[in-house]
């Protein structure tokens, strides 16, 4: 059976990734009743996360924000990696379900991480217990809290959606401090959801955005094989004349409703053929 889908457009806002640029966003209707059984199938379809909004960049002149994905089982750690894994063996890990209320510990850890690490980039403002569940978790995903602890000391979490076909990092802090920098906590984490994702016997690790060119998004690179996700294919090697397709055989939208000025939400006007040149690549049932 297939469905109708709102998608709403952001109104043009300052690019997190790229200076003196400008991003929009394209948002799927945060009141579909149905997205929590299709956010499988629109992660595919290069869409992402953030709270309970599912969004993918949709900028006018700009297509530098690539979704990617890795295949767990193809996937061999290099030498520094292997180091990490021996090192951080001493971790004790557990799980918690977005279900449960977040810990203060864990409000706390997240709240040192980024005044620390992310200082005046805007994450770091006006931090509260109510701002960080509501970045983190949805009342419709499959989302749980994975917990790195030295002894009793909590020195990571790693937020991860489980999907149908893999698994998905939202996000990952970790203690700033010095004494743990040796750990690489944040490349542990990947890691060990790698491990987990095969563990499930789920083929893709998605890893949210790339950007070519843009340094805090260098990391991501270091996990091979990586597909990008680009004009509505997933590609093994950015640089490839010939895109290879990842088949998915899923019933089309009848029809695609867009947001115009009307909307009560306050979004730009949108161009409906426009818009539906980018759309007609996302396929997806119910």
């Amino acid at each position: 059976m297939s469905q109708d889908i709102n998608l709403y457009l952001s109104q043009p806002h300052e690019c997190s990734y790229l200076k003196a640029k400008e991003a929009n966003s394209v948002f799927v209707d945060p009141a579909l009743s149905t997205i929590g059984s299709l956010y499988s199938q629109l992660i595919q379809h290069g869409f992402r996360r953030s709270g309970k909004y599912v969004y993918r960049p949709h900028c006018e002149d700009c297509q530098s924000c690539i979704s990617i994905r890795l295949d767990v089982n193809a996937f061999t750690p290099n030498r520094s990696q292997k180091r990490t894994l021996k090192y951080n063996q001493d971790l004790h890990i557990s799980y918690y379900s977005s279900d449960q209320t977040p810990t203060e510990e864990q409000y706390q850890l997240y709240q040192e991480y980024l005044t620390t690490r992310h200082r005046n980039g805007g994450m770091d403002e006006n931090i509260s217990p109510e701002k960080y569940q509501e970045f983190l978790t949805s009342p419709w995903s499959d989302t749980e809290f994975i917990e790195f602890r030295f002894q009793d000391r909590l020195l990571a979490v790693a937020c991860t959606d489980i999907l149908d076909n893999g698994l998905s990092a939202v996000y990952t802090y970790f203690s700033p401090k010095p004494e743990y920098k040796k750990r690489a906590l944040g490349v542990n984490a990947i890691l060990w959801q790698i491990q987990e994702a095969k563990k499930r016997q789920l083929p893709w690790l998605y890893l949210g955005y790339w950007v070519k060119g843009c340094q805090k998004m260098r990391y991501k690179t270091q996990y091979q094989p990586l597909e990008y996700f680009y004009s509505g294919q997933w590609l093994c090697d950015m640089d490839e004349k010939k895109p290879i397709l990842i088949n998915i055989h899923l019933k089309s939208i009848s029809t695609i409703v867009y947001c115009h000025s009307s909307c009560c939400n306050g979004c730009a006007s949108v161009d409906r053929a426009t818009l539906a040149l980018i759309f007609l690549d996302m396929p997806l049932s119910r």
